[in-house]
């Protein structure tokens, strides 16, 4: 059997502290090979949240009395106060890593990562990235090195972005097919923003229909193609104006637009002024500080 963990103040015991929005107390790694079982059960709960990360092997949860296996790639949250029941079997080979959280706004920061409240479940997929995150909160809760509890922080809020994402990305209406074609036309339109771009060419050059193609793209950027390469072309314009002394017909050439009048129009709808009194703001902004 194999263990490392790390306390906050070296205090193992449980505790609520809300005085900042996410505070990490305790974080740590199990390796059952040769233990034969490593029961917890908690009927009464903690005091602060807990997330569990099954990194390899299985593990066996039970829910209101009801036992579920769960397998690698999976986390397991458990709420203040709520009953923990689990165990390991050395014959199941299961890695663990957990972490114990408190902290004022933690319900708003999971709702956040759309990490789910009304489940215990919640498939995070396996990645080499989690365990060192993990591990570097370890690291930092034994050496309490300068602004360690800052950084546990961001490796926590780290963990939970990469759930989102791989809960995201897992989503069964996208097929693999449907990301890879996207993200081909996401490339593109990146490299191509400023030259003139016919969506219709695009997916026929690409073996798609047009309504199949917009569908897709719509589902996966949460944008249709035109208002993808409007974006680009509104950031690229952005840091012209805030980083250059280009003036507003050279930038507007620049990202794809002949007609600068017509750019002033579309900037001024984006982002509220035009582009000289963006360029002026900055520039006070910048003055004043």
């Amino acid at each position: 059997m194999y263990i490392n963990s790390g306390y906050l103040n070296d205090s193992r015991l449980p505790f609520k502290d809300k005085s900042r929005p996410l505070i990490v107390g305790s974080c740590g790694t199990y390796r059952l090979r040769t233990k034969e079982r490593l029961p917890t059960w908690r009927p009464r709960g903690r005091l602060d949240w807990q997330l569990l990360y099954v990194a390899s092997g299985k593990t066996h949860f039970y829910f209101d009395g009801r036992s579920q296996e769960v397998t690698a790639g999976h986390m397991i949250l458990f709420q203040p106060r709520q009953e923990q029941h689990y165990e390991y079997f050395a014959k199941d080979k299961p890695e663990v890593y957990w972490v114990h959280f408190t902290g004022s706004d933690v319900k708003n920061i999971l709702r956040h990562y759309g990490i789910p409240l009304d489940r215990n479940v919640i498939y995070s997929g396996t990645s080499s990235t989690y365990a060192y995150l993990f591990k570097e909160m370890i690291n930092e809760l034994q050496t309490c090195r300068t602004g360690y509890q800052e950084l546990l922080e961001m490796y926590l809020r780290q963990i939970l972005l990469l759930v989102q994402r791989s809960w995201e990305e897992r989503k069964p209406t996208v097929s693999s097919y449907i990301l890879e074609e996207m993200e081909h036309a996401r490339r593109y339109f990146n490299e191509h923003y400023n030259e003139p771009i016919n969506i219709e060419e695009y997916a026929r050059s690409r073996g798609m229909s047009v309504s199949w193609f917009l569908r897709n793209f719509k589902q996966v950027t949460m944008k249709s193609p035109m208002q993808y390469i409007l974006t680009i072309r509104i950031n690229n314009a952005v840091s012209l104006l805030e980083t250059t002394d280009y003036n507003v017909t050279e930038i507007s050439t620049i990202i794809g637009y002949e007609n600068p009048l017509y750019f002033s129009r579309i900037f001024r709808k984006q982002k509220g002024v035009s582009p000289s009194d963006f360029r002026k703001q900055r520039r006070a902004e910048e003055d004043s500080k």
